[in-house]
């Protein structure tokens, strides 16, 4: 189907990708992990300058992911229907919104729920980016005839991989120069310059929207079901105690009467009946969630040791974690224009078991170069399978609801981020001590095999990119 016009530039050209939609595609996708990680450095400053606990400032954290993981399929099923220009404008207009309301929040011990308020706000504003880049892909495929634009897919991954490892250093940096604001304030320019390349070179239609007249009615109850059972099951994993069990028992409610509701519903928010019967599209949102519970679990927990356990100062423990994401941006450009994906996935999921090995081994007194080692294997899986299930996806998932379906598998892998966290908050209780590693590694390896078992007896992979 051709794309219409609606960008500057003339018409695309014949017969390959084109190249002037990289900019807002790349930069739209970025916006999430960029204000992923660069909160990270930030917490101790914001609770110090407002006297917040905590137990307060990780709410900056969490209510990132919550917005994220409820608003990633929202966003993309009204990108399915409306077009991506619309949906990618109003959130980068959310997130400069978002970073106004950091750089002037008051400074007082209330302060901190607006910053709070502003993160939710974020969240929903980069949720376009993601779903919008799987879109305009699949789209100039169709346009070009290209079935399997790898190279595009490839670039995808690395661009947000990349922005994973700048992230801290930028926050620490903007920190160091102008104070915490400036974390939040950076995302004014940001935003305003997502909405000037999404304006220019975005088209109004891509030919895989439905008509006007042809548009599906929203489904506000399905998606308010959606959200409840979501926000219950997130906030209870991350607060996991028998007096919330209740919390529980509502996520489960709202999940049954969601299913049951979108069965019946014509035009549902997800097709369960549809997703019920892709199996494979199934097992790749389940390989979404092990890995990123594995590759949080060593980011966060393998850190934590690195401290307390190893005895490391934070900015060598920060330097020792830098092979993952060095290694993992090596195998994605590696591999990645190649379009096959079981490889991939059986490759990485032997370096998760390795990896989870190497932990067993480790003690107060071990060597650098035996840590760098483990995370060199680590960073293995985090190129190739994040690479392969993205191309899975690709594949798996309709084309008239790719931009949901890409949505709904970043709902999975915040998911695993929660669990991950849930995780090595209970083995290691007040301090990560090497006994607790070690029974994070007896994890790392239970869930490897899990997914290492998935992907062996997935045959439908091996049709993937031939």
């Amino acid at each position: 189907m051709p794309i219409l016009p609606g960008r500057i530039g003339g018409p695309a050209p014949a017969g390959r990708f084109d190249r002037r939609l990289l900019a807002p595609m790349m930069f739209g996708s970025v916006l999430n992990p960029i204000n992923t990680a660069i909160i990270a450095v930030a917490l101790t400053p914001i609770g110090l300058a407002l006297g917040a606990p905590a137990s307060e400032t990780v709410w900056l954290v969490s209510s990132l992911y919550l917005a994220t993981a409820i608003g990633q399929p929202l966003v993309g099923r009204l990108v399915d229907v409306f077009g991506v220009r619309t949906l990618f404008l109003l959130g980068a207009i959310l997130v400069a919104v978002a970073g106004a309301i950091g750089l002037l929040a008051p400074e007082n011990r209330d302060s901190i729920w607006w910053l709070v308020a502003a993160r939710v706000i974020l969240g929903l504003g980069t949720c376009a980016g993601y779903p919008a880049a799987m879109h305009m892909i699949r789209a100039e495929a169709d346009r070009t005839g290209i079935a399997s634009p790898a190279g595009i897919l490839t670039l995808l991954s690395v661009t947000t991989q990349t922005v994973a490892v700048v992230a801290p250093a930028l926050g620490g940096l903007l920190i160091g120069t102008w104070g915490w604001r400036a974390t939040f304030a950076v995302n004014i320019p940001l935003g305003l310059a997502s909405l000037v390349l999404g304006a220019l070179f975005f088209p109004r239609r891509t030919g895989l929207e439905p008509a006007p007249a042809d548009r599906p009615r929203i489904d506000g109850v399905g998606i308010l079901l959606f959200a409840m059972a979501m926000l219950t099951l997130l906030i209870f994993l991350q607060n996991i105690s028998g007096a919330l069990l209740w919390l529980l028992a509502l996520a489960l409610v709202a999940g049954a009467v969601f299913v049951w509701w979108e069965r019946r519903f014509t035009d549902p928010f997800i097709d369960v009946r549809v997703l019920s019967g892709n199996v494979p599209l199934l097992l790749s949102y389940a390989r979404s969630l092990l890995t990123a519970t594995i590759s949080y679990m060593f980011v966060y927990g393998f850190t934590q040791w690195l401290e307390d356990g190893r005895g490391l100062t934070p900015t060598v423990a920060g330097l020792v974690l830098l092979p993952v994401f060095a290694a993992g941006i090596a195998v994605a450009v590696a591999f990645g224009r190649r379009a096959e994906v079981v490889g991939k996935l059986l490759v990485g999921s032997a370096a998760q078991l390795i990896a989870g090995i190497l932990v067993l081994f480790m003690t107060g007194s071990s060597p650098i170069w035996f840590l760098v080692l483990a995370m060199l294997v680590l960073g293995i899986p985090q190129g190739l399978n994040n690479l392969a299930i993205q191309n899975s996806l690709y594949f798996q998932a309709e084309p008239e609801r790719i931009a949901s379906s890409a949505g709904l598998l970043r709902t999975f892998f915040y998911l695993g981020a929660i669990v991950s966290s849930v995780i090595y908050g209970n083995v290691y209780g007040a301090r990560a001590t090497t006994a607790g590693l070690h029974t994070l590694g007896w994890v790392v390896i239970g869930i490897a095999a899990v997914f290492l078992l998935i992907t062996v007896f997935d045959r439908s992979l091996a049709r993937i990119g031939r």
